[in-house]
């Protein structure tokens, strides 16, 4: 019913690739000395389940990703490790070289007899009691070799620092070992979940070192085949060496030609036709020019006639005026000379 979980897919950054190929340090380290704790990416089974399906389809490098993390982990584990060894070095007093090597005999015989008694005990889970019992006697021959090599180291050192030399750092999973632990102890530290994990998470990184190796390799062939084949095609393509080669590509080249005459053709009939219609348009805005300027000269034309018309009617006007004008003033005088030729003869009879 998680909504964030059904959302993501295994291809997303939050996913632990580690988890995905089964070799995060936190799902494998869970419940010993050394747990992790949870993982800060996601783990989810049915993601993994999904990539299992996607990776038989196509290649998707999720290996560089889990070697990294794997790589980082194991880094700190032996700087974990030099510490510890560092630190027994200060507390420890210094020895010969023959005596430290009477010392680390010892550590070895006690790392085989720990091998040894988890490799028994794993074929008696598994019912092959004979070879648990082939093993346990090969236990016993060790044992007996390790008991004389503690006395050659007894005997060579003094008493005061013999109890000194008691702690070794283990260099798979740096966990300290005593130099005279019984062997279960031994047993359980060889057989545990924490020495065991580490062996599985050393193995996994060898393992995946080992494939991108591969890979990355594969890769790199695949691309100097395809660069090779690319410059085999452009050399082919300068020099062509057979007949029918020829044919090929002359009937290529008459086919671009073909197609360039036809698209030269198409464009030229685009062009007249656009020239045409560009024609069209000027023509037609000349003749609408033209009846634009004959309309209007025409009515400049009706203009000057109607104005020289109202002239001439203005100046015929004018001379009837003058015309009556001096008719009138002729009438006036003719009239004012007959008044005074009376009064002229009047007042003659009257001195007569």
């Amino acid at each position: 019913g998680d909504e964030t979980r059904q959302r993501v897919k295994f291809t997303d950054d939050r996913v632990c690739k580690s988890h995905l190929l089964d070799c995060c340090p936190h799902d494998i380290l869970a419940g010993t000395r050394m747990d992790l704790g949870e993982c800060t990416k996601i783990h989810d089974l049915a993601l993994r389940a999904d990539y299992e399906i996607a990776s038989k389809e196509r290649d998707l490098f999720f290996e560089l990703d889990a070697m990294d993390h794997l790589e980082s982990f194991i880094a700190e584990c032996d700087r974990r490790t030099e510490l510890a060894k560092k630190r027994l070095a200060e507390t420890q007093e210094e020895i010969s070289a023959e005596v430290s090597a009477k010392a680390e005999k010892v550590h070895e015989l006690n790392e085989d007899i720990g091998k040894l008694l988890a490799k028994a005990e794993q074929l008696g889970a598994e019912g092959n009691v004979d070879e648990s019992q082939k093993i346990l006697m090969e236990v016993e021959k060790v044992r007996a070799k390790k008991k004389e090599a503690e006395e050659e180291y007894r005997n060579s050192m003094p008493a005061s620092s013999f109890q000194q030399q008691k702690l070794r750092v283990c260099e798979v999973c740096s966990a300290y070992l005593g130099l005279h632990d019984n062997d279960r102890r031994l047993a359980d530290h060889f057989g545990g979940k924490l020495h065991l994990g580490f062996i599985q998470i050393r193995e996994k990184l060898d393992q995946l070192r080992k494939t991108v190796a591969e890979k990355q390799e594969k890769r790199n062939q695949d691309r100097l085949r395809r660069r090779e084949e690319r410059e085999r095609e452009e050399r082919m393509g300068r020099r062509v060496q057979t007949p029918e080669a020829v044919c090929v590509l002359f009937r290529s080249r008459s086919r671009d030609r073909r197609r360039r005459r036809s698209r030269s053709a198409s464009r030229d009939r685009r062009k007249s036709r656009s020239r045409s219609r560009d024609r069209h348009r000027r023509h037609r805005s000349r003749s609408r020019s033209h009846s634009r300027g004959h309309r209007r000269g025409s009515r400049d034309r009706s203009s000057k006639h109607k104005s020289s018309r109202d002239r001439s009617s203005r100046e015929k006007s004018r001379d009837r005026e003058r015309k009556e004008k001096s008719s009138s003033e002729r009438r006036h005088e003719s009239t004012n000379g007959k008044s005074r030729s009376k009064r002229s003869e009047e007042r003659e009879a009257g001195e007569i």
